[in-house]
């Protein structure tokens, strides 16, 4: 590694910096990817001394840590890389100050990494310019929800456009760091058995689910205002979408692959007036049981409404309106306080064109994400014995069994290396965002002009029971 860089993240003492930005870090500085010039500052509003940080830091990274991974004596090495500076982001002086600080900058790489609500991205920005800290090694990157509809959107990459060119704007969604959503690239585009099926001839719908056990957690009070379509739809499960059904870009690259990614979201059938109650479904959990355990309704978490009609579920069925894909109906689906946490995508193909045998099951490939990273590939067999009776059999690619000799990377490892980099290939573009925005825009204003109350379901369970209408009026099931 040959790089030099201030790594400055503001939002140090949040949640994503301790939990997963800093173990992320100590990886890369355990396996010697980081120049030993990195510096790595924890920026936020409150005063703290840097030993007390240090603390606080290790403490949250041995609890994230493999314990054969965490090592003292590597931690004091990469602690001396770490600082603690109290910033409040809106004070333009502070950044002069914060100059002053950090020194002269030329020939170093600049990391601005925003861990911190969207309403402080345009503050940060344009102070960091004023300070004149934007220059031309510094990039900034930027958390979703990048703003909570297409309007504060384009506030949102305007104010940040007018301070860093686009090359230099890195806009994050760590599903596309996953190991799993970069074998679905290599799967689609360096085998060539898939190629000549992998379009809406063969595959009769798909599936892709992202479902978690936990709740709202300690983020009620951004949740309640953001929702499953604002946190979770609008960005990682479009992202998949867009993985899933892109053409080949011509090269691996920045430009290709994000080009193609666009033309997937602007072919996306746009859901307006009566379709947004016929083709989407929005719940919110009740009391429940979940592992066993009994939870709270959610307009009981903290910092939540009690009378909150936000939603923590989200079912649509998109339809991408091109050649490759016109009639196949993607099934897009995430929800809080589900009976099983999970990941993953299910391709369904179609029945063979004439069956020879009577139990015969059409083929179903399945790319799983969390909570272990495999595919699987369901196919008929024969079972032993006398007749020709059919079962489904597993082709199963395990992928941390096939590749047992190194240790699996956490997504935000590869998404960090690559921002020092200079690499933008698995980062969103502006049209990316404001494509999705676009498409996501109208049926929220559906939901207020139709339904405002989202649909009860038990906790633990998959859902309200309407969504799984929403297949059945198709002849489809979910995937359980």
């Amino acid at each position: 590694m040959s790089i030099s860089c201030d790594m400055l993240v503001f939002g140090g003492t949040g949640d994503l910096t301790l939990h997963k930005l800093l173990p992320a870090l100590y990886h890369l500085h355990r396996e010697g990817r980081l120049h030993d010039d990195v510096r790595i500052y924890a920026l936020a509003r409150g005063e703290m001394a840097r030993a007390d940080y240090l603390a606080l830091a290790e403490r949250h990274c041995r609890a994230q840590v493999a314990r054969a991974d965490f090592e003292a004596e590597t931690w004091q090495r990469f602690a001396e890389r770490l600082d603690y500076l109290a910033v409040d982001a809106t004070q333009r002086g502070e950044f002069v100050r914060l100059a002053h600080y950090l020194g002269p900058g030329e020939g170093r790489v600049r990391v601005y990494y925003l861990a911190t609500a969207p309403s402080l991205f345009i503050d940060i920005a344009t102070n960091l310019e004023s300070a004149g800290l934007a220059g031309q090694d510094a990039r900034i990157v930027i958390e979703k929800p990048i703003g909570h509809s297409l309007e504060s959107a384009l506030e949102i990459n305007d104010a940040i456009g007018q301070v860093f060119p686009e090359q230099r704007i890195y806009r994050i969604d760590h599903y596309l760091g996953k190991e799993t959503v970069q074998n679905l690239m290599a799967l689609r585009f360096a085998n060539a058995m898939f190629e000549p099926i992998w379009r809406s001839a063969h595959i009769d719908h798909v599936e892709i689910t992202v479902a978690e056990t936990l709740g709202v957690e300690n983020r009620g009070g951004y949740y309640d205002h953001a929702g499953a379509m604002r946190d979770m739809l609008q960005n990682h499960l479009l992202q998949l979408l867009c993985l899933v059904a892109m053409e080949a870009p011509v090269r691996f690259d920045a430009k290709s692959v994000r080009g193609e990614k666009v033309k997937v979201l602007e072919a996306l059938k746009p859901l307006t007036g009566m379709d947004v109650q016929d083709k989407t479904v929005r719940g919110q959990y009740a009391a429940g049981q979940v592992g066993g355990h009994d939870v709270q309704a959610y307009y009981f978490e903290t910092d939540v409404d009690n009378d909150s009609d936000t939603e923590t579920f989200v079912a649509v069925k998109a339809e991408v309106d091109n050649w490759r894909w016109a009639g196949v109906p993607f099934y897009l689906r995430t929800g809080k306080r589900m009976a099983r946490k999970r990941s993953e995508i299910a391709v369904h193909f179609k029945p063979v064109p004439h069956s020879l045998f009577l139990n015969g099951q059409p083929n179903r490939l399945v790319i799983r994400l969390q909570p272990e990273e495999r595919i699987t590939l369901q196919v008929m067999a024969k079972a032993p014995g006398k007749g020709t009776r059919l079962e489904p059999v597993e082709l199963d690619l395990n992928l941390a069994n096939a590749f047992h000799h190194s240790r699996r990377w956490d997504a935000y490892e590869r998404l960090l290396l690559d921002v020092i980099e200079g690499d933008s290939t698995l980062f969103m573009r502006r049209d990316e965002v404001e494509a999705a925005w676009r498409w996501v825009d109208p049926i929220l204003k559906g939901w207020q002009e139709f339904y405002r109350k989202p649909r009860p379901y038990a906790a633990g369970t998959d859902g309200p029971e309407q969504a799984h209408r929403l297949m059945e009026r198709d002849g489809h099931r979910w995937r359980e």
